[in-house]
């Protein structure tokens, strides 16, 4: 494999790259998300309402840490994807251990204060009583594997940049194989229960993190050795990227922050419906969370290469596939939703809110795709910031008037309303946005000349 990775995207039919790419990945996103879906499944069976409701509330706060290390994982994608489109291999490993270095000394310090503020977020968030001490001893066995966590989040961006989806693939496939091994038997044999889904939780994160530094080291020679001084150089360019990417992925945990207070006020079964569906979101939409990770190292090596037009083409295919994609789960998941309902014993208003979602609401979530497509090029394009404008927007003035005025209106349903209408007006804008920055040639980290005639030099190469 290391002689096959350089860019291998600036070639080659770009709908099969998208569609190989965000396929490849989302196999593996599916396996962790169908494992997430699968605790909630055996922690419905325990019989308590409060337990469920519990990681509805511990699950937010757990986004809003994963939400960093994709941030992270989306400046080592964003860098290394563009150095090897230039030709610039061991600036390319640089990078990757750069990041990794600077991402897990970041987390130790997200974690220590997640730990401090602990009891008064769960407070913001609405938890009280029974709820709010079950959140507090989930989240506290499964944070402080944050750092480790990072490090596979980011070894996998890395993986997908070399173009080698397959082998992300088979880290997530591994997390989730382990996840699902220890989950019966940490909560009903050995009788852990919630703690136990936590720990098996861990336990993936750690197999992830070894797993992906084995297939970075040995298969494609991606990791430098680490040095302060090549850390020190890189960190502006790091620094670049990495907050913007940050701040919009925190964005997203915030809006459901807002979205689960006010689902609060309508009791706990409302609650506990909202983590139903926060659990099969990801798994119904794998390959659209998916494809905001795998376009963005075509679109890197394209840029790297100075080939705008392939950018463009990628963007627009991205989108079709996406649409194609949203019809096809939309169509199954009405028609399953029934099955949905009573496979987790959901009633009342918990059951309302997954027949909505099941519905109309699972259309409403091509918008949420095109907002990831697009989030994807700023960041590859250099103009990260344009994705922390549209992510926060979208999670603050596109989240709360609309869903205040759904509940008003409509009750708990209401609040699932209001938020698509949200999405569907930040998708527009960062529609618009996107093909600004393209038609312009992206921002400020154009490719230089030197790169694109050494670019074309290293093709004219391989082809003789």
């Amino acid at each position: 494999m290391p002689n096959k990775s350089s860019a291998q995207f600036v070639t080659g039919n770009l709908m099969r790259h998208v569609a190989v790419m965000s396929l490849t990945s989302s196999v593996g996103i599916m396996a962790i998300f169908i494992v997430d879906f699968v605790d909630l499944l055996f922690i419905s069976m325990l019989g308590n309402a409060a337990l469920a409701a519990a990681v509805g509330y511990a699950g937010i706060i757990l986004f809003f840490t994963n939400s960093i290390n994709i941030g992270l994982s989306i400046a080592a994608g964003t860098l290394v994807a563009k150095s090897l489109g230039a030709e610039q291999k061991s600036e390319a490993r640089e990078y990757a251990i750069s990041v990794m270095v600077v991402g897990f000394i970041f987390c130790l310090f997200i974690l220590a204060g997640v730990f401090y503020f602990l009891d008064p977020i769960l407070t913001l968030l609405g938890a009280e009583g029974e709820v709010k001490t079950l959140a507090t001893s989930y989240v506290s066995i499964v944070l402080p594997s944050m750092p480790l966590a990072s490090i596979a989040f980011i070894g996998m961006a890395v993986l997908r940049s070399y173009g080698d989806a397959k082998r992300s693939m088979y880290v997530t496939l591994a997390g989730g194989a382990v996840n699902a091994m220890l989950d019966p038997l940490l909560i009903f044999t050995l009788d852990f229960g919630l703690e136990g889904a936590a720990m098996a939780s861990v336990a993936a994160r750690i197999s992830m993190m070894a797993i992906t530094m084995y297939l970075l080291i040995k298969t494609h020679n991606a990791i430098a050795r680490i040095n302060l001084a090549s850390i020190i150089s890189h960190l502006k360019n790091i620094i670049a990227i990495l907050l913007p990417a940050m701040l919009a992925n925190v964005a997203t945990p915030i809006g459901s922050a807002i979205m689960m207070r006010e689902m609060a006020k309508f009791g706990t079964d409302a609650v506990a419906g909202m983590a139903i569906i926060g659990r099969m979101t990801p798994v119904a939409f794998s390959v659209v969370f998916a494809l905001s990770g795998s376009i963005g190292p075509i679109v890197g090596q394209n840029f790297g290469a100075g080939n705008m037009a392939r950018v463009r083409t990628a963007f627009v295919d991205a989108i079709k596939f996406t649409f194609v994609y949203i019809i096809v789960v939309a169509i199954i998941l009405y028609f399953t939703r029934d099955y949905i309902v009573a496979l987790f014993g959901a009633t009342g208003i918990a059951a309302e809110l997954v027949m909505l979602f099941c519905g109309v609401l699972a259309l409403a979530f091509f918008f949420n795709g095109i907002i990831f497509i697009a989030n994807a090029c700023f960041n590859n394009l250099g103009r990260p910031i344009y994705s922390t404008y549209v992510n926060w927007g979208k999670n603050t003035i596109g989240t709360l008037p609309f869903i205040l005025i759904g509940a008003s209106l409509w009750g708990a349903t209401g609040i699932l309303l209001g938020q698509a209408v949200g999405s569907l007006v930040f998708a527009a804008i960062a529609l618009w946005l996107s093909l600004k920055v393209m038609k312009q040639g992206g921002g400020s980290q154009k490719p230089s000349e030197f790169q694109q005639h050494q670019r074309l030099h290293a093709v004219q190469n391989r082809k003789h």
